[in-house]
């Protein structure tokens, strides 16, 4: 799970101190777009990470994923990442709730 929620907690001091990314990553949609991942993570029986890099992998037009790695699970998850391959249905069902943000954070 993330380190914010829907309805406001905030899990770790970053997130409850950072105003800046409280602003780019707080909308509704970004949440359902979460719910997905957390869905189709536990089908699989592995963690949102892996899914969400591994969706990263399985998109063409990404060539360099941002991973930072604070903890040694963090870097677990990313290796196992490149072993899960997501199916079509999988793929459309994290998709689907997406919605286009304008561009945030650039002057």
């Amino acid at each position: 799970m993330g380190t914010r929620s829907r309805e406001g907690s905030f899990e770790t001091l970053r997130a409850k101190t950072d105003a800046y990314a409280h602003g780019l990553y707080n909308q509704p949609s970004d949440f359902d777009v979460v719910d997905r991942i957390t869905q189709v993570a536990r089908a699989r029986g592995v963690s949102n990470a892996q899914v969400a890099l591994a969706w990263i992998l399985q998109k063409p037009g990404i060539t360099a994923p941002v991973v930072g790695a604070s903890k040694m699970q963090h870097l677990e998850d990313a290796v196992a990442a490149a072993e899960l391959k997501l199916d079509e249905a999988e793929l459309k069902a994290l998709e689907e709730p997406y919605q286009p943000h304008r561009i945030l954070g650039h002057s």
